[in-house]
């Protein structure tokens, strides 16, 4: 790979350096004046919508992350929901009290896609009922914002990739709301720069410790083969008899989710993907553990995976490793943390931590090279080694107050691709690509072996 680090790393130095009399005065935090050289953050400041110009979405899948989802979609101005589908009847009910008593509801989310007034859907399903939603959605044209993972497993991300491109006046996005987080655009723009120096090395951390973040979610008292649709939910699976524990708490369970990797190791690799440029990893290997959640569950509670990234002409070759730990007795610490040949940064959706090393030694300074020829007896010449007025070891990038955040930012993109026909951050494509290693990650776990992924061409490359 051509060697591009050079001159962005002098930009950024210089860039950096300028700033130390403005650092001194505020040594931690970079607030509103750096975030006005943000291109994204002024075009979202600036656009403004007609009264009018309504988008009518509906939400499949009302539990609590769709719900959640709704929730924060309706605060975009010019967006109302005006549907909403669930299998139990509880949710349909909690659905018309929150967002009103004329909403339309039902079980069967065809009758939602057959509906001409509305423009977008937000799949909130349990994830093997992904692909299967996207696909029709987009072919009934409407547009969709997808949880994730985008798909269930590997095998089912080309059918969504080829529904997007053949509806092109659909805008499909995945849910990975990091992705178009101030914290990502300002990682992305510091590696740019050289902030880091060469990217080699990356780890993400995801840690919880609470029966809910656990997936144990609630059992509702009244929850039963006549409040539940149960055959529908089971539609493309193993058949089973009724069991409220898959249904409320199926997270837990392989036949309808994908485990801690599919539901936080996701996130990280659309962060990682985003800042990066990268396309994904060649080499897949994990290891973990059920240690404490023993509940009937059949996915581990901890979990540690390990990806090689090659070079290619948009980055250098370094390795990632993942964690997730259910069962952390310090609390629900996450992060993704780069770091590169002159420092690292920890990247969070509203602040990025740079850190700096002040001891870099360049073999190519001319100067340097001087100094080692004087020191060595290459003349009786005096050399005054000046010291320097140097910027702070560590500077955070931090969002302004009232900063909406990252869940805001992935709706208000979405539906302004929808207004203007524009492109969203995470597309299937996109989603794909970071959900695959996600899913391969579980596969090495549960097969005990390392996987190799052709990233390019979106396979796995038998062995």
């Amino acid at each position: 790979m051509k060697n591009t680090n050079d001159e962005p790393r002098r930009k950024f130095i210089t860039r950096f350096a300028a700033g130390v009399v403005g650092a001194s005065l505020f040594p931690n935090i970079i607030t509103a004046a750096d975030r006005e050289r943000n291109y994204s953050a002024m075009l979202r400041e600036k656009q403004r919508y007609a009264a009018n110009d309504q988008i009518q979405i509906a939400l499949i899948g009302a539990g609590g992350m769709g719900s959640a989802d709704a929730a924060t979609a309706v605060t975009v101005p010019g967006v109302k929901l005006v549907a909403a589908c669930d299998l139990y009847d509880g949710r349909l009910a909690k659905a018309k009290k929150t967002w009103g008593s004329d909403i339309f509801t039902t079980r069967n989310y065809r009758e939602i896609l057959e509906r001409s007034d509305i423009d977008a859907v937000i799949i909130g399903t349990p994830d093997f009922w992904h692909k299967q939603i996207s696909v029709e959605a987009m072919d009934k044209g409407k547009s969709v914002y997808c949880e994730k993972p985008m798909v269930h497993n590997i095998s089912e991300g080309p059918a969504v990739v080829d529904a997007q491109r053949r509806n092109r006046k659909t805008v499909y996005q995945v849910g990975s709301q990091g992705v178009s987080s101030l914290g990502n655009e300002k990682a992305r723009e510091l590696l740019k720069d050289g902030a880091i120096g060469k990217l080699n090395y990356a780890e993400g951390f995801w840690a919880r410790m609470s029966p809910t973040g656990a997936w144990q979610y609630p059992i509702p008292a009244d929850a039963s083969p006549e409040t539940v649709g149960w055959d529908a939910y089971l539609e493309h699976t193993t058949k089973r008899k009724f069991d409220p524990l898959r249904f409320f708490r199926w997270r837990n369970y392989r036949d309808y989710g994908t485990g801690v990797s599919g539901d936080l190791f996701v996130h990280l690799f659309s962060s990682l993907h985003f800042i990066t440029n990268s396309i994904g990893p060649e080499q897949i290997q994990a290891t973990g553990g059920l240690r404490y959640w023993k509940d009937g569950r059949e996915v581990p509670d901890v979990m540690i995976g390990m990806f090689d990234y090659p070079e290619n002409s948009v980055h250098p070759a370094f390795n990632l490793s993942l964690r997730v730990n259910f069962v952390d007795g310090t609390g629900g610490t996450n992060y993704l943390r780069m770091v590169g040949s002159e420092g690292s940064m920890t990247v969070e959706w509203d602040k990025v931590t740079l850190y700096r090393n002040r001891n870099i030694i360049d073999e190519n300074d001319p100067l340097n090279a001087a100094n080692k020829q004087a020191n060595n007896g290459g003349g009786s010449t005096y050399t005054y080694n000046r010291k320097q007025l140097l910027p702070p070891d560590q500077t955070v990038y931090k969002a302004e107050d009232g900063y909406k955040g990252a869940h805001f930012d992935h709706f208000y993109n979405l539906f302004n691709a929808m207004r203007n026909g524009g492109k969203v951050s995470e597309d299937a494509l996109f989603g794909y690509r970071a959900a695959a290693p996600a899913l391969l990650c579980n596969d090495a776990y549960f097969n005990g072996k390392i996987i190799k992924w052709d990233p390019k061409n979106l396979k796995v490359v038998k062995s």
